[in-house]
């Protein structure tokens, strides 16, 4: 028996990295699960992707969840396939890749991320409230992803870090108002997590990425799987508003051994 085995799970931007990885893992463990990319094209390959691995029964619908209209119809297919949701994953993102530095960055650039990153996901989040989990016996749970770049800043980001920053800071705001009515929101924090961008790194720069982590290691997308399936599940029960860091012990230390003299 899985611990999600007659649980609705809705996972954004399910379609790609970690994305896969965290819709896999609630299927494995039961879960009847519907998950979004931000394209047509892009949620047919990740569906795609999900079929190559064995993962079965998953239903896709594109929706730019900036975008209202787009949300509103993803919830529509939700309930009229399912008729109930249980666990919300806000994981889509907006990167924020090639925006340059604070000074050559075009300003529309931070609102674009902010629309996906911050508005995406509240709206996601108040949707699933209002039609669900409002009107359901047994509550919801929300679960965002993050990013340990909320707390500790990279170069070249600043679109990325302030949304991520303003994830964390929003996760604990809804945790304090949902709270009371039952619903429970938290967040996972990645540090690196081994994607494809990493297949394009000299070896020499992904060892030096790697000498950053304590446990000398970046994430799979599995490990974070990991820790939003905790997050979403009963064995995590008496926890909302938390943001849980899973960097492989990047954000305990002050420098890197390395640097550290």
């Amino acid at each position: 028996m899985g611990r999600f085995d007659g649980k609705t799970v809705l996972v954004t931007g399910g379609n790609r990295n970690t994305g896969l990885d965290i819709v896999e893992k609630f299927v494995r463990e039961g879960a009847r699960v519907f998950m979004c990319g931000s394209s047509a094209a892009s949620t047919a390959s990740g569906a795609a992707m999900l079929k190559e691995r064995g993962v079965a029964g998953v239903l896709a619908q594109p929706c730019d969840i900036s975008d209202i209209s787009q949300v509103t119809a993803l919830f529509d297919t939700v309930e009229r396939e399912a008729g109930r949701l249980d666990i919300l994953v806000n994981n889509a993102a907006d990167q924020g890749l090639g925006q340059g530095g604070p000074l050559e960055m075009d300003p529309s650039g931070m609102l674009s991320v902010f629309r996906v990153n911050v508005l995406g996901g509240f709206q996601v989040t108040q949707t699933a409230c209002r039609r669900f989990f409002m009107r359901q016996p047994e509550r919801g749970v929300v679960v965002f992803l993050s990013s340990n770049t909320a707390m500790r800043a990279i170069r070249n980001r600043t679109a990325y870090c302030a949304s991520k920053g303003a994830i964390n800071s929003m996760v604990r705001s809804l945790a304090l108002d949902l709270g009371p009515l039952g619903i429970r929101v938290n967040c996972c924090a990645p540090g690196y997590i081994y994607t494809e961008r990493w297949e394009s790194l000299p070896p020499e720069k992904a060892a030096r990425r790697r000498l950053n982590c304590p446990l000398r290691r970046e994430a799979k997308g599995a490990d974070i799987a990991n820790v939003v399936a905790f997050l979403a599940s009963s064995d995590s029960a008496n926890m909302t508003g938390e943001i849980v860091t899973c960097d492989a012990g990047c954000s305990c230390q002050h420098m890197p051994e390395d640097v550290d003299v």
